[in-house]
């Protein structure tokens, strides 16, 4: 699935936290992946098309150095990989085994991939960094991945932290985790979530300025005609 930029530049505008709400309104309370968080403090927000990624737990005969130059191999998913895509790396939760390490990362980033993301570690966390691929994962380890892990296959359904993963899928990815929008929903996302974002940052406004959170948060009728007077006279301002 390929995002358009103006539908990429309306999410980077919306938190995770946000979508979450949205999402939640509309039935769908299971889209945080669980466990991967940015390795690199004030990372950007970023969006992406998923690009799955699947380990099975480690077998002796099929989890080894060997298995990274068969046809099924991470290197070879890596060079199927679309550029702005986001990886997402179904590792089952497993942190003593790091899925990719920074040289994979520099491969990453060198095909234009926007981001990695799992529910599992990376290993070598210095080198990582240093190849400018932005990753979200449970934190890092030494070991890797055929220590814990047997890679099986992408471009399928997974599940990362507790969430079903869809290849195509929307992700997006911040300070607060990573949040997947079906691609069912995303028009309907792009339609809500600015107007969601500026409510509740009207909102804050208001606890900042001394209002009592009774029939602000939520709205009552009467506060929703005051934000629809505030509404108005803004876009009085920008006409």
């Amino acid at each position: 699935m390929t995002l358009s930029p103006e539908a990429i530049e309306t999410l980077k505008n919306v938190t995770t936290a946000t979508l979450t709400t949205i999402l939640l309104k509309k039935g769908l309370r299971n889209v945080w992946i669980r466990g991967a968080m940015p390795l690199e403090e004030d990372q950007e927000r970023l969006v992406g098309p998923a690009f799955t990624l699947r380990f099975v737990p480690a077998r002796e005969d099929l989890a080894t150095p060997a298995a990274w130059s068969k046809p099924i191999s991470t290197r070879t998913a890596i060079e199927d990989m679309p550029e702005g895509c986001i990886a997402v790396i179904d590792a089952m939760g497993i942190t003593d085994a790091g899925v990719f390490g920074d040289i994979l990362c520099a491969r990453m980033r060198k095909r234009g991939v926007s981001a990695l993301i799992t529910d599992g570690v990376v290993r070598d966390g210095k080198g990582v960094l240093g190849t400018g691929l932005p990753v979200w994962a449970r934190g890092v380890a030494a070991p890797p991945s055929v220590a814990g892990l047997t890679f099986v296959g992408w471009g399928e359904t997974i599940g990362c932290g507790g969430v079903a993963v869809i290849p195509g899928d929307i992700i997006v990815a911040d300070s607060d985790g990573t949040v997947v929008i079906p691609q069912a929903l995303l028009e309907e996302v792009l339609a809500e979530a600015p107007a969601q974002e500026e409510m509740e940052g009207w909102i804050v406004e208001e606890v900042e300025g001394g209002e009592k959170l009774p029939g602000l948060y939520p709205m009552n009728e009467e506060t929703k005609a005051r934000y629809a007077g505030y509404l108005k006279e803004k876009q009085g301002r920008t006409s």
